[in-house]
């Protein structure tokens, strides 16, 4: 006998319903195995280390496993939008508290290379970041050295501020000193113009500054451009006093927020040297640690914890939910709107 359109329907919906059951399930049994084997022996639940050690090719280029305790130079990779994925202030911070431990621990870590490919980002993870490098550099005595391969602009630029030295490819891009908020736009004509009428309820002088619905009042935007002002100094000041010969007066005055192909940065200042590679720029750091032989390390630290991933995917399955967005400034993601960026926008 056919089964009928009504109970294919219903038996189809079971077996859905029952199979991604299954799915989410065995994912929480899988953490809860993962949950029982990262306790010692005593029930303690053990440091919850977020970060693998990856091997990465030497200045030879070959991917070699030392022996022992040989020293390590540290690959800490700023690819991508600052503030995004893992390249927020708390991710760096902690994968830096990792390279002090485990397989890295007894101070293997003697240098750190900044691999850089951004075009910048939020101005409080850059600065975080920055910072985060410069504490570690002071307590270890570690150098740091950065190469680019790519881009570094702006939030990518005021991090490499904290290498001692910067390499980059001639076809690299640099600079990009400079700050920008978030996109105002004003409706006030345009809903006069078709009838429509908007209160907003507040507490607070300026509380409502650049409301979009009515029109703007003479010096309301002062508060924000005074933050963007101080932010702009504050990336100036940093610059300057780590690259003495990148002139002040004429950063603001003439680069302004432009970007260099890496000949043309190395001549106004932004950088040491170019027509590098990532492997000519390990020699530099071998030279400095007065390391001759191969009997060294250059390792990543790699984030691995794919049950984490999985749970906070943006995958519309996991979510139910699809979002329709309009960009007010081209080329920023969404994430980061109403937020001071340093970040540059070709």
């Amino acid at each position: 006998m056919r089964e009928s359109i009504f109970f294919a329907s219903i038996r189809s919906f079971f077996i859905v319903l029952f199979g991604v059951t299954g799915l989410f399930f065995g994912a929480f049994l899988v953490a809860a195995i993962f949950g029982i084997f990262s306790l010692s022996t005593d029930g303690i639940p053990d440091l919850n280390y977020t970060y693998t050690t990856e091997i990465e090719p030497n200045a030879s280029g070959v991917r070699k496993i030392e022996v022992g305790n040989v020293p390590v130079i540290l690959k800490l990779n700023i690819t991508g939008v600052i503030g995004l994925d893992s390249l927020k202030r708390k991710d760096i911070s902690e994968l830096l508290i990792e390279s002090r431990e485990r397989s890295l621990a007894d101070d293997r870590v003697k240098a750190i290379l900044l691999y850089i490919d951004s075009p910048g980002g939020t101005v409080t993870d850059s600065d975080g970041i920055y910072h985060a490098l410069m504490a570690y550099k002071e307590k270890y005595k570690v150098p740091v050295y950065a190469f680019v391969d790519g881009l570094c602009a702006s939030g990518g630029y005021y991090i490499a501020a904290a290498a001692d030295k910067i390499f980059a490819g001639d076809t690299c891009l640099v600079g990009s000193v400079g700050v920008i908020g978030a996109q105002a736009m004003n409706f006030s004509q345009l809903m006069e113009k078709i009838g429509i009428q908007s209160i907003t309820l507040y507490d607070g002088k300026g509380k409502d500054s650049l409301n979009p619905f009515r029109p703007w009042r003479k010096g309301e935007e002062e508060n924000i451009q005074a933050a963007i002002n101080y932010y702009y100094q504050m990336f100036v000041n940093i610059v300057t006093d780590h690259r003495p010969s990148l002139s002040k007066s004429k950063l603001i005055d003439d680069y302004g927020a432009s970007v260099y192909p890496a000949p043309i940065a190395k001549e106004h200042g932004y950088i040491d040297e170019s027509g590098y590679t990532v492997e000519k720029t390990l020699q530099e750091i071998l030279k400095v640690l007065n390391i001759e032989d191969d009997k060294y390390q250059v390792v990543s630290l790699e984030n691995k914890n794919w049950i984490n991933e999985l749970f906070h995917s943006k995958f519309g399955l996991l979510h139910g939910k699809v979002s329709h967005q309009v960009e007010l400034l081209p080329g920023v993601p969404s994430e980061l709107s109403n937020q001071f960026l340093y970040l540059y926008r070709p």
